[in-house]
């Protein structure tokens, strides 16, 4: 081959690569450019509307509205049956909401009374708003027709949404003859945006009809309602730095124990937002001891358990901290001193870094410095790269791990997540964890399949202040999950589940194997039925081999008003068990709801006394949206626990500033029976 043919050969190959990529990054963008199309205008008013939740206001009358939305499910790119009405409007200080959502029967209407408790099994709507039109990240606000409020915030374009964020804004609801409206006010000091001119938001509007099943999106049709990649657009926004520079909010509170010196103390809170953008939090003495207890569950595994957080501190911008493989878990932090965090969004990069002291304690030993630094930057049109650095400091002696992720939405229903990590720590057992992991999804299919690799002594250092239930592995995991929607023949669907999982030691010693199939049918008449069938194989001190078979029969289970009743029956780890867990959740009154929730073990033999009984009661009175009564009750045979938490509670300042008085028995921590005795709490918080 001469020099001009080889020249021409190359020249050719890298036109060909040229065009992939041409081709790459127009089917890339064009995935996302469906839904340039749906956009709205915004009107600012100069009278704010009245939150009453009737939209008969002047300045309702002629503001901009969305409409003609289009079901994600049960049909499919069909219209909403159902009609609803969006209006929207804004000043300087808000952006406000107005919903009429057309119903028939009104008087069906299924209604949900718990802040942050709305389930998708009641009639509401909601609003996610992109801010820094990203499409990636943002702040959803749902409500219903009392008005009741539900919150959060959306990142890595919809894979994370953190439920535990609060907002503050106003919300009310009203029951009409044809339907019901809902108004909110969102203060613009509540969000984080970039201030300005003609700005453009990122805004999804949905609405859920119970009683047809029926998620209905104002863009469409969706293969996924999550991603922030697919919303529509609010226009024309003239946006003034609204953030309120300090915010203080101190509590004292008394606390009187039986057999224990009565103690008062205090704390204090405080936000500074230095920008629109960014924002500074401190912690000092927080109150923990009123925090809603850890529910009691039956564990088969010899794994840990991953145990939600609910600290508030804790929860402020933890969807940040967000990974496969989970280098910080906040839970691995006990009672603390104080803390400081930050947060802040500057062109392309998210900061968010958090330090704190914990407490000397006899179970947690000295006391502890958590450091905590996150940084991400997004790329190409919906995608992150992030870096991710938790340190634990004790005795002069750090340990913990650092690493890097990518999240990656290559189109509408393709992503992949990758993560490379290294723990270390004094011991020199330093080592490294690798994660690679495509997914599909669409409105009724997911499939995914994954690659981890955790070394050897991963484990040891990083679950200092991470979360990794075993290292030691070379793993696959997939799944294929698939809905089928029927609609006749008394069926309403079919929902087919599976995964498959098998791990090797570094040594490629096989150390695990297991698979489960499962398939539930949903009747027209609200009736389900679902059964799965597992079998793994571990290796541990000698080999087992385990398998399950579960049977569960339940009532309207896609609503939170419902009943199951479950039995599963095998083998565990030379045992043979039957395991029956049954739940109840009803609204006894529009505003007296509960949950009950029960699960018996029996095993033989049981050489670790693991046979138990677990009842579990919730209880929540709301006389207002702000005044109410919570109670909490459980029992665990197997360690002899029994804890119950009542807090009758006023917010008049909502969310945080408010008359608290709470009595506890009991320890609330899982899987500890406790010696707390007879203990009641008053605690007061204000707002600056």
């Amino acid at each position: 081959m001469g020099p001009d043919e080889h020249n021409r050969n190359e020249n050719s190959s890298v036109k060909k690569r040229r065009w992939i990529v041409v081709l790459l990054l127009f089917s890339f963008h064009s995935a996302f450019g469906q839904f340039e199309n749906f956009k709205v205008t915004a009107k600012k008013t100069a009278s704010a509307p009245v939150i009453d939740g009737f939209l008969n206001d002047e300045a309702w009358e002629n503001a901009p509205f969305i409409s003609d939305f289009i079901q994600f499910e049960p049909k499919k790119g069909e219209p909403e049956s159902v009609k609803t009405v969006l209006k929207i409007l804004y000043d300087d200080t808000h952006i406000y909401f107005g919903y009429y959502c057309y119903d028939p029967e009104p008087e069906k209407l299924v209604l949900g009374t718990r802040r942050d408790g709305l389930p998708m099994g009641v009639d509401s709507a909601d609003v996610a708003l992109d801010t820094f039109d990203d499409k990636r990240s943002g702040y959803y606000f749902r409500t219903n027709p009392l008005g009741v409020q539900h919150d959060g915030r959306i990142s890595d374009n919809g894979l994370v949404a953190d439920t535990n964020w609060d907002g503050t804004w106003k919300s009310a609801g009203a029951i009409l003859k044809d339907g019901w409206s809902a108004e909110m006010a969102i203060p613009f000091a509540t969000i984080k945006f970039k201030p300005g001119k003609n700005r453009r938001w990122g805004l999804q509007a949905s609405r859920y009809f119970p009683r047809n099943f029926e998620k209905s999106f104002w863009t469409g049709p969706l293969e996924d309602y999550r991603p922030m990649s697919i919303c529509g657009s609010i226009l024309g926004l003239d946006l003034v730095d609204s953030s309120r520079n300090l915010a203080l909010i101190p509590h004292v509170r008394s606390r009187v124990q039986e057999r224990t010196p009565s103690r008062f103390d205090g704390g204090l809170d405080a936000s500074y937002n230095f920008s629109q953008l960014a924002s500074g939090y401190l912690t000092v003495n927080p109150d923990f001891a009123t925090v809603e207890a850890d529910q009691e569950q039956v564990n088969l595994t010899r794994f840990e358990l991953n145990l939600p957080e609910k600290r508030n501190f804790f929860l402020e911008d933890n969807d940040i901290y967000q990974q496969k493989i989970r280098l910080f878990y906040s839970r691995r932090i006990a009672d603390i001193y104080g803390g400081a965090k930050f947060y802040g969004k500057s062109g392309p990069y998210t900061i968010s870094a958090l330090s704190v002291q914990t407490r000397e304690s006899g179970t947690e030993g000295d006391s502890a410095n958590f450091s905590v630094f996150r940084m991400k930057r997004d790329i190409f049109d919906s995608s992150t790269i992030g870096f991710l650095a938790v340190n634990r400091l004790v005795g002069g002696k750090a340990r913990g791990a650092f690493g890097l992720d990518i999240f990656n939405y290559i189109s509408d229903t393709f992503r992949f997540q990758g993560q490379l990590a290294a723990s270390y720590g004094t011991d020199g057992k330093n080592d490294l964890a690798l994660f690679l992991g495509p997914s599909y999804d669409t409105n009724t299919l997911h499939v995914h399949l994954n690659y981890s690799y955790l070394g050897l002594h991963f484990g040891d250092n990083a679950n200092a202040a991470g979360f990794i239930r075993e290292d030691n592995r070379h793993e696959l995991d997939s799944a294929f999950n698939k809905i089928f929607w029927l609609k006749k023949w008394g069926l309403d669907r079919i929902k087919y589940t599976s995964n498959y999982n098998i791990y090797w030691g570094v040594d490629r010693v096989l150390r695990s194997w297991a698979f489960s199939q499962g398939i539930g049918v949903d009747w027209q008449n609200k009736f389900s039925l679902g059964v799965q069938h597992e079998r793994d194989y571990k290796l541990y001190e000698k080999e087992f081999w385990n398998a399950s078979t579960t049977v569960e029969v339940g009532y309207n289970t896609r609503e939170w008003r419902s009943a199951s009743l479950s039995y599963e029956f095998g083998k565990n780890y030379d045992s043979d068990f039957n395991l029956l867990s049954g739940s109840v959740r009803q609204y006894v009154t529009q505003d007296l709801s509960f949950e009950y929730r029960l699960s018996k073990l029996f095993l033989s033999p049981d050489p670790q006394a693991k046979t138990t009984w677990i009842h579990v009661l919730v209880a929540n009175q709301y006389f207002t949206k702000d005044l109410y009564l919570k109670l909490f009750y459980q029992i665990n045979s197997a360690i002899h626990k029994q804890n119950i938490q009542i807090v009758f509670a006023y917010r008049f300042q909502p969310p945080f500033g408010l008359i608290q008085l709470a009595y506890q028995k009991g320890t609330a921590r899982f899987g500890e029976a406790g010696t707390q005795g007879h203990t009641l709490f008053v605690k007061l918080a204000y707002v600056f």
